[in-house]
C-alpha cells in the first residue's frame, strides 16, 4: 500500500504500547502512543521536527517551555512547533491516555515499537551514545 490508509481512531484505541510507529514517509511519520495513568513522556525538544498530536482517549496535560500548560482531552489536537521544549502527562490516575502523533520530518526509526516507557528510554539512551 502507498502511504497509510486505515482506521486511525480504532488503531489508536486498540494500542496499549507506549510507542508504535505505523508509517514512516520521507517528510512525516505517524505514531501511536499510550501513556499509563500518571505517566509522562518526559520533557523533550525536537530542534527540526514539528509535531501534531490528536487525543483519542483520556486527558492530557501538555506543558510547553516548562511553564505554559494546556489541559486537553479526547477529540483535541495539539501542535508543538520545532524547537519547543514540551512534556505530555497523562492527567488521569485511572485511565490510559491514547493518542496518535505525526512527526514532520520523521523522528524514530521506521517500524519502531516500544512496549513501555522504559523500553523507549533505553532505546533513546542507546541511540545517543
Amino acid at each position: 500500500m502507498t502511504g497509510y490508509v486505515g482506521p486511525i481512531e480504532k488503531q489508536t484505541l486498540g494500542n496499549d504500547y507506549f510507542r508504535q510507529v505505523l508509517y514512516t514517509g520521507k517528510h512525516a511519520q505517524l505514531v501511536l502512543m499510550c501513556l499509563q495513568p500518571g505517566e509522562e513522556i518526559g520533557n523533550e525538544v525536537h530542534a527540526n521536527v514539528d509535531q501534531f498530536f490528536r487525543i483519542e482517549q483520556g486527558e492530557a496535560m501538555f506543558i510547553f517551555k516548562g511553564t505554559e500548560k494546556h489541559q486537553v482531552k479526547d477529540g483535541d489536537a495539539v501542535i508543538v512547533p520545532a524547537g519547543t521544549y514540551h512534556n505530555v502527562i497523562n492527567a488521569s490516575k485511572s485511565q490510559k491516555l491514547k493518542l496518535y502523533t505525526v512527526y514532520s520530518p520523521p523522528n524514530h526509526p521506521d517500524k519502531t515499537v516500544h512496549k513501555t516507557k522504559a523500553d523507549a528510554d533505553k532505546a533513546e539512551t542507546e541511540n545517543h551514545h
